[in-house]
């Protein structure tokens, strides 16, 4: 038996291949895909010069769909099911996941980052994939094409915000920084969870039309004069959380500049900015007192469970465009050139 994915085949290189259905170990699951979304992970692993591997790679870790076939060694899962993956394939068994940690898992190492479908095993822009049966998260009646990003863009802005509750008291302020996938769902999230204020920050004015439109309270171009203008709004001492969505070495510093004493800066985005922190004196542009700063990576199971819940009721909904998974190269081309509005979404 066969079916469609789409590969990475060489560096740059996207195909959309007849391969075989994946076969199932006594613990896994086969689902067929009812959506997969696409992330800028999936686009930077696209861009890389070097091959992933010595084989083409199946794409996607965003995915929602119906378990067709279960594993011998499952007992809780039954065919029919709806769900989505969580794309931490942690070991399940170690002391950070046994304590709901999985996003940190040890057998990852340092690095500690587990395996993740469409960045090492195969991922989810095919017709089927094959996941770990811990993996799968029942979802109900959500339509696919709306939970599949629920995965990644709903999921890590959960775990960073989540990572920052306790400086998002009523009467401060949560700056999100690229409203992109993320970021636009990351401003859904600080409604739905905090009383703060959220300030929506982007390049692109149809950006901050959404941002608006998800319930920021108030958006800002950024460029020359971001800073001072979030100083400004917060009586000169910062924002009491600041989620950087894009990490570029611009969007770093904004955070830096902006972020308040004993406040939370929590980097998401994969850009590369370096944020200029020094052991100095605090003051001026620099990193407050008391201001922490994480790299904040992905989220648990149970991040991804509760935004399920919230997008069951509403809550939450992660805007799409949809696009056939043979036009898989269009819908990357737009999210390189910032044209999505939230994410895309594949239909195999």
């Amino acid at each position: 038996m066969s079916m469609r994915a789409m590969q990475l085949t060489a560096p740059g290189t996207l195909e959309l291949r007849t391969v075989p259905i994946p076969e199932l170990g006594p613990d896994d699951l086969l689902l067929r895909v009812g959506a997969a979304g696409i992330c800028h992970s999936d686009s930077f692993v696209l861009g890389l010069p070097y091959p992933m591997g010595d084989r083409p790679l199946t794409l996607g870790h965003e995915i929602a769909g119906t378990i067709e076939t279960v594993g011998t060694a499952v007992a809780d899962r039954v065919v029919g099911e709806r769900g989505i993956v969580y794309l931490c394939w942690s070991c399940g068994v170690c002391r950070e996941c046994l304590g709901g940690n999985e996003n940190v898992c040890l057998a990852a190492g340092r690095t500690a980052m587990p395996p993740c479908p469409g960045l090492g095993p195969d991922g989810g822009m095919a017709e089927y994939v094959r996941i770990p049966a811990r993996s799968f998260v029942p979802i109900g009646d959500l339509d696919f094409a709306a939970a599949a990003p629920l995965a990644d863009a709903a999921l890590t802005p959960m775990h960073a915000i989540r990572g920052a509750m306790d400086q998002l008291r009523p009467g401060g302020t949560a700056v999100a920084i690229g409203i992109g996938g993320l970021g636009h769902v990351a401003v859904q999230l600080l409604k739905a969870l905090t009383e703060a204020t959220v300030l929506a920050v982007d390049v692109d004015p149809d950006k901050l039309a959404l941002a608006t439109a998800c319930g920021a309270d108030h958006t800002l171009l950024a460029g020359e004069g971001a800073a001072a203008a979030i100083l400004d709004r917060t009586d000169g001492r910062g924002a009491e959380a600041v989620f950087d969505f894009v990490g570029s070495d611009a969007t770093a510093r904004l955070a830096v500049e902006t972020v308040a004493p004993n406040g939370a800066y929590r980097m998401v985005g994969l850009a590369g900015g370096v944020p200029g922190i020094d052991s100095g004196p605090a003051g001026g542009p620099g990193l407050p007192w008391g201001a922490t700063v994480r790299k904040s990576y992905g989220g648990t199971r149970t991040d991804l469970i509760d935004v399920v819940a919230l997008a069951a009721t509403g809550a939450v909904r992660a805007e799409i465009e949809r696009f056939d998974l043979a036009d898989a190269r269009t819908a990357f081309d737009r999210l390189d050139s910032g044209t999505i509005r939230g994410r895309a979404v594949l239909i195999p």
